[in-house]
């Protein structure tokens, strides 16, 4: 299916579905791995990982056909400075992608029987988890625009394969997303960010967006 033939609102249903999935998987993962590893964190942390980076794969082969897969506001803002989807696309594509994380949240937090509303305690901060934050993003969206420049079709693993790799080599385990950094702050679990330090990743996050878009506009010339 050509995406451009795609009806708006079939596009911000993807976005939505997708990002509520993606936010199912991390929090609902991170659950099961904190109850089933009995304290090891190195466990944990992997448990967390590897079906973060599956479903991310997954998902983009879903529904990169109908809305491009972003399910991220920065990827959607750096493809509108890049002039491939119009801003208010862009706008919709943000809301949607948060509506959808916040209902992915919730219904982990359904599925595991914890309380609906949630506050998370989990402090993140500090300026190594900064500096984190922005290279995630900026190796994210470099790897997404590398791909697109000369094979898009190793897009959806490339980025599963990328998440998958930050969550260790990044001290934030890479949020990379300002969406999911929105979520997990309101999710008192193992993959939980306190509100006090989401401000602080987001900018981090779009920091790291904005290096990546001048950087990709040199490399690839697009």
């Amino acid at each position: 299916m050509n995406e451009k033939s795609v009806s708006l609102p079939q596009r911000l249903l993807a976005e939505t579905l997708g990002t509520a999935f993606l936010l199912a998987a991390v929090v609902g993962s991170g659950v099961m791995a904190q109850r089933l590893s009995g304290g090891n964190e190195a466990l944990a942390l992997l448990c967390n990982t590897l079906p973060t980076g599956a479903i991310l794969t997954v998902l983009i082969l879903t529904f990169g056909p109908l809305s491009g897969a972003h399910f991220n506001p920065a990827v959607s803002i750096a493809f509108a400075l890049r002039g491939e989807i119009p801003w208010r696309n862009a706008g919709y594509y943000v809301a949607a992608q948060l509506i959808g994380a916040i209902i992915g949240v919730w219904t982990a937090h359904l599925m595991f029987e914890l309380p609906l509303w949630q506050v998370s305690l989990h402090a993140r901060t500090g300026a190594g988890q900064w500096l984190a934050e922005f290279i995630a993003t900026f190796g994210l969206l470099l790897a997404i625009f590398g791909c697109l420049a000369r094979n898009p079709a190793a897009v959806p693993y490339a980025v599963g394969l990328y998440i998958t790799s930050a969550y260790w080599f990044t001290a934030s385990t890479s949020f990379a997303n300002p969406a999911v950094t929105i979520a997990r702050s309101i999710s008192d679990t193992f993959a939980g960010i306190a509100p006090a330090g989401a401000p602080a990743f987001i900018l981090a996050q779009i920091g790291g967006m904005l290096a990546a878009v001048l950087l990709a506009r040199w490399l690839w010339q697009k």
